[in-house]
């Protein structure tokens, strides 16, 4: 009788153990998943896509070059007085822009009309080289995001 009663005690203890580990598991693997995501200084807005494939000086080219910002959160922000830098110092500032949660706006390099989501930074030259790093920062000037290309010594010629 005793020895029975015993063993059921002891498998009991391990099923409660192994239900323990289970559930342990779980958050910490959540928690850190949500680490992955945050650029910089917890902001929802970040560099996107980059596209500097345009080679030209017309303005057609020259718009042809962009660096998208993206708002990943679900409340808009007020891009105003952001700025986008490259690797060269050409900085760009943002006016009062107002993004919304989940949409993005592309910053050409050429002429154009702003909108929600195209701003042109009016320039006559191409900005973004072939391996460059763009920063965005807030409008207190910390570093909410960079994006660099081109380092990874292979060049696409399309």
């Amino acid at each position: 009788m005793s020895a029975s009663v015993a063993t059921r005690r002891t498998l009991a203890a391990v099923l409660a153990v192994g239900a323990l580990i289970g559930a342990a598991a779980v958050p910490a693997a959540a928690a850190d998943d949500h680490r992955h995501g945050h650029h910089g200084a917890h902001s929802p807005v970040v560099i996107g896509d980059v596209e500097n494939a345009g080679r030209g000086q017309d303005n057609r080219a020259l718009n042809g070059e962009w660096v998208e910002v993206k708002n990943t959160g679900r409340n808009p922000v007020n891009l105003r007085g952001y700025t986008l830098t490259d690797q060269q110092g050409n900085r760009y500032r943002f006016n009062d822009l107002r993004l919304d949660g989940g949409s993005a706006v592309r910053v050409h390099t050429g002429k154009g009309r702003d909108s929600r989501h195209d701003v042109y930074q009016d320039r006559r030259r191409q900005i973004w080289d072939e391996r460059d790093t763009a920063t965005l920062r807030d409008a207190r000037g910390n570093v909410v995001d960079t994006e660099s290309w081109g380092r990874r010594g292979h060049h696409h010629h399309g």
